[in-house]
């Protein structure tokens, strides 16, 4: 086989540390090793599920070949059960390492290469998660950062219109910064704004009338309403000048940081704070966690309530019935 079948995956192996194959699938053979590649380029679309899973396959190889497990067929639950208790990281990377290879063994048992899989009867660690680590900021904190951005420059009104974007539409970054002009159209009278979120999924909400507001300004400024498949949050060079390249995540979290501290806000604050931001002042203003769910494109509303403070001033109210 040609290795232009997957460049993509072994990319993304190259970066975790594994331009070589793991010695135990190399021991197995050619079709073991084709198996092992196309598990990366077959079942993972997510370059960034990709690389975290790349990672996780290789640290438990390691760990084998350092415990002389040295083949396919020594890799027995034990092992791998061993291996998870054992892991130093926490919780939650410890489940994702599990989940890594349960999947690449369920993979190599339907291609045949191993007979069973040895990870499917360990468990991994508890890890329950009832409240969200986001900072989140009040509803006036937010409309004080806004409201400090100077909107007399295109940057100005692009950051505005970006953070208010977030605020507005509970979107992760990534959505954004991948969005194009033709992603905020107009259906009737209203503006519509369309985000591409992870897994290819393609969510569209009707644009709140502060986002729309903030939109149209930065557009007619910039003067690209007409260029539709160009990038609608654009990036600027070392002269503080537009580019015609779309913004990056780390782009956008470094103006974030900056518009924070330039507001009086707290460090912590991040892009993934508007999103729980926009969901908690939501929620407080009567919203259900149903539409809130529909508006943030959650699979399930257990994972929008984990956004949802509203509860947190009512417990410190209680906190300060203790006289002591």
């Amino acid at each position: 086989m040609s290795s232009e079948l997957v460049p993509i995956p072994r990319r993304d192996l190259a970066r975790a540390g594994m331009e070589n194959l793991p010695a135990a699938i190399g021991r197995a053979g050619e079709a073991a090793a084709w198996r092992f590649i196309e598990f990366f380029a077959a079942t993972i679309r997510n370059r960034n599920t990709r690389y975290a899973y790349a990672e996780a396959v290789s640290q438990f190889f390691a760990w084998c070949e350092k415990h002389r497990v040295y083949t396919l067929d020594q890799v027995k639950p034990i092992v791998i059960a061993s291996y998870i208790e054992n892991h130093t990281g926490a919780a939650p990377t410890v489940k994702q390492h599990l989940a890594a290879i349960r999947m690449l063994f369920d993979f190599l048992v339907i291609g045949q290469i191993v007979p069973m899989n040895p990870a499917a009867s360990v468990r991994g660690p508890k890890h329950v998660v009832h409240r969200g680590k986001t900072p989140v900021l009040t509803a006036d904190q937010a409309r004080t950062l806004l409201d400090s951005i100077k909107v007399d420059s295109i940057i100005g009104l692009r950051d505005r219109a970006l953070i208010g974007l977030m605020c507005y539409t509970f979107a992760r970054v990534s959505a954004v910064v991948h969005m194009r002009v033709e992603d905020y159209y107009e259906n009737g009278k209203r503006g519509w704004i369309r985000l591409h979120e992870k897994g290819g999924k393609r969510h569209e909400v009707p644009a709140h009338h502060n986002a729309e507001a903030y939109l149209d300004a930065y557009l007619v400024a910039i003067g690209t309403r007409d260029e539709e498949k160009s990038p609608l949050f654009r990036s600027v060079n070392n002269r503080r000048e537009i580019t015609a390249n779309p913004m990056t995540r780390t782009d956008v979290l470094r103006m974030v940081k900056r518009r924070a501290l330039g507001a009086g806000l707290p460090s912590s604050t991040c892009c993934h704070t508007f999103r729980a931001t926009g969901i908690t002042a939501y929620l407080e203003n009567g919203g259900t966690i149903e539409n809130a769910q529909a508006i943030a494109a959650h699979e399930s509303p257990r994972t929008t309530k984990l956004y949802d403070r509203t509860g947190d001033e009512i417990t410190l109210d209680e906190v300060e019935r203790i006289l002591i």
